[in-house]
């Protein structure tokens, strides 16, 4: 048997089951029960929030918080910095030490 020919009756075949197949179905959805949905909206209010002021109390307190968080920095906090002469290109990075001074003004700090 040649394809063209098997090839045609399988396509034949397909075709006649797929449209009984479509009649079945469309015949159940007409006869089945119809079931109505039937969707309503309702809206609901939802109160607003209001602000209130805060009272003095409160802004008082926040405040003191602020307050007691500042820092105040005079010239003596800050470090020393003496550049020393560097030569990248030469390979003269400085000595990269630092002077007991600065080692102790960080440990005072703290």
């Amino acid at each position: 048997m040649k394809t063209d020919i098997l090839k045609k009756l399988i396509k034949e075949a397909v075709r006649e089951a797929i449209q009984e197949e479509l009649k079945d179905i469309l015949l159940e959805s007409i006869r089945s029960p119809k079931t109505i949905v039937k969707e309503s909206i309702q809206t609901i209010d939802t109160p607003k929030p209001t602000f209130t002021q805060p009272t003095m109390d409160a802004r008082k307190a926040y405040m003191d918080v602020m307050n007691e968080t500042s820092l105040s920095f005079t010239s003596r906090d800050a470090q020393t910095f003496n550049p020393k002469s560097v030569d990248p290109i030469n390979g003269n990075l400085g000595n990269g030490e630092v002077g007991m001074d600065q080692i102790m003004s960080l440990m005072n700090n703290k």
